[in-house]
């Protein structure tokens, strides 16, 4: 059955991660989707781990491996005049080019909206930049760690309890990227449903910094309606809710409200020191945490995460564990739904994959095609635009290929 996308044509340019996911989610739902990358090296994620047998290789990057499936991927030098020829005639024909070049980088590119769309009227052209193209700060350029610092994230991001005196802390990888991919995909729909009304495309502007400072609950909120800077949050007034280290792990524990409080000591067996009138109630066990979270530690670091998650559940005491990605690999829960998928790549082999979160019943999501190798489809998309075999060997002697 066709994908819900099914029948879009994308062209995607850029490096690393926003870009790429943005179209890998379309590519995933059915859209067509050509990666453009330089002939030089390609894409830079090639370039990052994690690597299957931990050795370095442009074809086996797990990042790259992610971002590209579902994609037909070519090599093109966007930065010689006959690759601009070339891209002209890929974009001539396509619903959404979409990139993340830095606006600094756009002109020699060509990525230029009102040119292409005198090309192609009904492109929609989305323009992932760190901080949009106007504005003082339109030409800075800026990295994951700049833009969690931009977008006020990393202030509110620390070591937890009575850590909020440390620096800064910005979250693993490259999750401004991720972040900014999906809300670009959801914008960049947006921009081709409303096509479907009026006929005509559109500039799709999209600025990280304000895609992630409105991802952060009531931080923003709070600045503007009450003229609070929100801050990491420190010390709790209410306790137990922390994390706790356990044989194998950490478990999160909550149990603040009352009934819950009075489990949790019958689950411990009725210690004596829990009718001490320093733990009666929420707020004086939250005063006197310091030597509370001490005493349930000495209990806790008994029982697995699994062993002691199942006897609260059992009791209905709201804890939960701290899954790493091993255990989420592992999930009876995840494997049932079928959400990781194994998938050959001709260069990396079978690796498992993660699916979607979403399952659709009448256009399901599906793994295609693994990752492209670099350069995989040249002869396959350039004859398709009408090249000969000796206009290919032209190009790649030129180095535009």
């Amino acid at each position: 059955m066709p994908g819900a996308l099914s029948g879009f044509r994308i062209i995607e340019c850029g490096e690393m991660v926003s870009a790429a996911y943005a179209s890998k989610l379309m590519a995933d739902m059915g859209a067509e989707v050509i990666k453009i990358e330089s002939p030089h090296g390609g894409d830079a994620a090639r370039q990052r781990g994690p690597f299957p047998g931990g050795e370095p290789h442009t074809e086996k990057s797990g990042l790259y491996l992610f971002l590209n499936t579902n994609k037909r991927g070519i090599t093109l030098d966007l930065e010689q005049p006959q690759g601009q020829e070339v891209f002209q005639r890929l974009v001539k024909d396509a619903d959404l080019l979409i990139h993340n070049v830095q606006p600094g980088h756009m002109p020699p590119l060509g990525l230029d909206y009102d040119r292409l769309a005198a090309m192609n009227p009904r492109l929609v052209m989305t323009s992932i930049t760190p901080f949009g193209l106007r504005g003082p700060h339109a030409e800075y350029e800026a990295s994951d760690l700049t833009l969690w610092n931009a977008g006020g994230l990393c202030f509110l991001n620390g070591g937890g309890p009575g850590t909020d005196h440390l620096p800064p802390l910005k979250a693993f990888g490259q999750q401004s990227g991720f972040t900014a991919g999906v809300h670009a995909a959801v914008a960049s729909l947006g921009a081709l449903f409303a096509r479907l009304r009026g006929g005509l495309g559109q500039h799709v502007e999209f600025s990280v910094q304000e895609c992630l400072m409105g991802i952060s609950e009531f931080g923003t909120m709070m600045a503007a309606y009450a003229g609070v800077a929100v801050t990491r949050l420190g010390h709790k007034p209410i306790q137990p809710l922390d994390l706790l280290e356990c044989k194998d792990g950490w478990i999160f524990i909550c149990c603040v409200e009352e009934h819950h409080w009075h489990s949790f000591v019958d689950l411990m067996d009725n210690p004596e020191w829990a009718a001490e009138p320093i733990f009666e109630d929420r707020l004086k066990r939250g005063e006197s945490w310091d030597a509370l979270k001490l005493l349930i530690q000495d209990w806790v670091k008994d029982f697995t995460v699994q062993d002691l998650y199942l006897k609260a559940q059992a009791r209905r005491i709201p804890f939960a564990p701290v899954s790493t990605m091993g255990y989420l690999l592992n999930s009876e829960h995840l494997n049932a739904r079928g959400f990781f998928v194994q998938l050959d790549h001709p260069e990396a082999g079978s690796l498992t994959y993660p699916g979607a979160p979403h399952i659709c019943s009448e256009t399901p999501w599906e793994l295609r095609r693994p990752a492209p190798c670099l350069g995989q489809h040249n002869t396959e998309v350039y004859t398709e635009l009408g090249m000969t075999a000796q206009d290919l060997a032209a190009l790649q002697r030129a180095g535009t290929v």
